[in-house]
């Protein structure tokens, strides 16, 4: 896309992050039998040593992390690349099951997918959205959260007695607040999240999710377009005309992608698959609600207990380096089991049980290093409040169906659960 003043250019482009779930075989990926616990193909894992050979489905060859230590010290170590332009991962095509995969020379990146950067083009780009997510902010958002909250809880009273949680109520709030900070029109956000969900479903086809890739970035590039003649009091206006140097319009397309899906997809997820582990466990639940104190702890463990971002992160090496004695070679893919590392016995006891009293602890459901989540602030805001307000409304809260018949995301980027029958009668 140009703009007036600007050049028609080639943009490099990273490629979809459900490229590397692809190419795990199912049961590294897919729940099985307690849908709480990490999948089964990670569990049987345990034991073989925190840094561990991988064989992909293409043939080609990498790294999986399990160990919390070794993931920190890869997501904080800058010899571990984001930057899958300069650096293609095992993704990219393969000849005879090669583990490394030489480094492309790329001048400069003119997209805006910073989750995809290194610095300095990543620092520049984050700096802009550092001051957006500060705790304070996050904190005076809270009233708002708990209007929202409210205000569903009493639609869902007002149709009955049973309703499904994830469209009745956990992708609503963060949906909401994140179009508000954005601003995006709410009667928007089917349309995005119907294509959204497209483009995180690893079980679709190329075609399929190209096109509704294709369709997010036209309607994104409306949104700025819009934002451009037009600004308002939000954050996407305030990138469009108060960044210096002014970012063009693919790197606001790109930026306000990665914004609005991050901010409705992980929390709902959340949400709804939170509201289950805690129902499936009674005695948790019990707890919490004896003492609502117990929720900044138990939004924690929730984080750490799901880990609901499974294998979506990795790294590839830009020179040699030995990781938990382990040499990891150049140009070589190093994947994170997020699931495994949350839950690494030697930094938790009983690390599979779920517990609302466990002190709060150093997890990485929102990653680690420089590419830590941005909007974590908001999502604990977001959970911390959405569970409150659920619990306390409605204390006979209960399935409303068998908890195997509750179905799972288990073909999607992001885990959690498609559906969620609950009543309260």
């Amino acid at each position: 896309m140009t703009t007036s003043g600007e050049q028609t250019e080639t943009r490099p482009t990273a490629k979809s992050p459900t490229a590397m779930r692809r190419l795990l075989s199912a049961d590294m990926v897919e729940r099985g039998g307690c849908p709480f616990d990490p999948p089964p193909g990670l569990r049987q894992r345990r034991g073989q040593g925190p840094v561990q050979p991988l064989k992909l489905l293409n043939g080609a060859s990498g790294w999986l992390v399990t160990g919390l230590d070794e993931t920190r010290a890869v997501l904080s170590d800058l010899r571990f690349s984001s930057d899958r332009v300069r650096h293609p991962d095992a993704t990219q095509p393969h000849q005879g099951g090669q583990t490394a995969v030489a480094a492309q020379a790329v001048e400069s990146r003119t997209d805006g997918m910073f989750v995809f950067m290194d610095p300095p083009e990543h620092t520049r780009l984050r700096r802009l959205l550092t001051g957006q997510f500060t705790v304070r902010r996050m904190r005076a958002l809270e009233s708002r959260i708990r209007e929202i909250a409210v205000e569903h809880i009493a639609a869902m009273q007002a149709a009955g007695t049973e309703a499904d949680l994830v469209p009745a109520y956990a992708l609503p709030i963060p949906s909401l607040v994140i179009c508000e900070m954005l601003g995006v029109d709410y009667a928007d956000r089917a349309e995005f999240q119907e294509r959204t969900a497209v483009a995180l479903n690893a079980n679709a086809g190329d075609q399929e999710r190209a096109h509704a890739g294709l369709e997010l970035y036209a309607f994104i590039q409306e949104l700025v377009a819009a934002k451009r003649a037009k600004p308002a009091d939000d954050m996407l206006s305030g990138l469009v005309h108060d960044a210096d140097p002014p970012l063009t319009d693919a790197q606001l397309t790109d930026m306000a992608l990665v914004l609005l899906g991050a901010g409705h997809e992980t929390t709902a997820n959340m949400l709804g698959l939170g509201t289950f582990a805690l129902l499936e466990h009674p005695d948790q639940l019990a707890a919490l609600r004896a003492d609502p104190a117990l929720m900044d702890t138990a939004v924690e463990e929730l984080l750490r207990y799901l880990s609901i971002i499974q294998m979506g992160v990795s790294r590839v090496a830009t020179e040699d380096v030995t990781l938990a004695d382990v040499k990891i070679e150049a140009g070589s893919t190093v994947i994170i089991a997020t699931p495994e590392a949350n839950r690494d016995p030697r930094h938790w006891s009983e690390p599979d049980r779920l517990d609302v009293h466990r002190p709060r602890s150093p997890h990485l459901a929102f990653g680690h290093g420089i590419h830590q989540c941005l909007g974590q602030q908001l999502a604990r805001a977001e959970m911390k409040v959405g569970l409150s307000e659920l619990l306390t409304r409605l204390p006979k809260l209960r399935l409303a169906v068998p908890a195997d018949q509750v179905p799972l995301r288990n073909e999607m980027l992001i885990f959690g659960v498609h559906s969620l029958p609950v009543t309260w009668a």
